[in-house]
């Protein structure tokens, strides 16, 4: 078996055994991602379901064993999964192939996290040429793991970019039909920022990146002033997220004396379940962009 150590917390070695990878993803996107661009020549295992949250999420010891196992794990890095820094630390350091998204991402194009410029808002799948630079990650590392499917890899992430660029051209397309003024998108965690640079909207989170701290009345209080004063439509629960925050910061906003809808269920931290009509990523991203414009227009 021959080991090839690459710097950063991405690491690829060229030892696979078998005619088929096996991959195990830490969350939904990553589980979709690995499965389009590794097609008929991977089998991928994602360690999260549909609504969980990955800030908060800690590994079972049949995860780690599934981990230990596996060909390939792939994670996202930015401190996504905060709870399993340590785990993808031994992995590495036992010459596990670990591919993590980070490592391939534009770092000009990372937003930091409040002032300070070393945390990075980890959110990156909701900026569709960041979700780009994401899959291209994916395909030259497991190209690297597998050569002898590097070309079918290859062809997978064409296939899949194009797919991208319709969806890009999807998001502009309805974001547009938004009226300016109302192109404020109101969640319970910070979870949108790139999709607000990307897009042209306005983001506010009652909580901030990582939904290991809660929101305090300070917070609710503040945003509801916000949402009074600029007369906003609608504030959005996420399907990862208890929906609580944003019934205290509706009822907030009740009490100054305006009344805001809360304009659906988005999608932010883990792709929808089965027959929610939001199993993929693209699907996913369509879905929230559906709810964001019915609800603001």
């Amino acid at each position: 078996m021959t080991v090839m150590m690459i710097t950063g917390c991405q690491k690829a070695e060229q030892k696979k055994t078998s005619d088929t990878l096996n991959i195990v993803a830490t969350t939904t996107m990553l589980a979709d991602l690995s499965r389009v661009i590794g097609g008929e020549h991977v089998n991928v295992d994602g360690l999260m379901g549909p609504g969980i949250d990955p800030h908060l999420y800690q590994a079972s010891a049949g995860d780690v064993t599934l981990m230990q196992n596996a060909d390939v794990v792939v994670y996202n890095g930015l401190h996504l999964e905060g709870k399993m820094g340590e785990i993808f630390q031994s992995l590495t350091d036992r010459g596990s192939t670990v591919i993590c998204i980070e490592d391939g991402l534009p770092k000009d194009q990372l937003l930091s996290w409040e002032d300070d410029s070393s945390v990075h808002d980890p959110h990156i799948w909701f900026q569709v040429s960041l979700w780009k630079s994401a899959a291209k990650t994916v395909a030259d590392r497991l190209s690297e793991a597998d050569p002898s499917h590097a070309q079918a890899y290859k062809k997978n992430l064409e296939a899949y970019t194009l797919e991208l660029e319709k969806l890009d051209t999807y998001i502009r397309d309805r974001i547009n039909e938004i009226p300016k003024d109302q192109r404020v998108l109101i969640t319970a965690h910070d979870a949108f920022q790139y999709f607000g640079k990307a897009y042209g909207l306005e983001v506010r989170g009652l909580q901030g990146i990582s939904t290991d701290a809660e929101a305090g009345t300070a917070d609710v209080s503040t945003l509801a002033d916000f949402i009074t004063k600029r007369k906003i439509k609608a504030v959005f629960v996420e399907s990862s997220v208890p929906p609580k925050t944003i019934e205290a910061l509706q009822a907030a906003v009740k009490s100054k004396g305006f009344d805001v809808a809360i304009g659906g269920e988005l999608y932010s931290d883990s792709l929808g379940g089965k027959n929610s009509g939001a199993e993929t990523y693209l699907l996913t991203v369509k879905a929230n962009v559906d709810t964001i414009v019915g609800a603001l227009k």
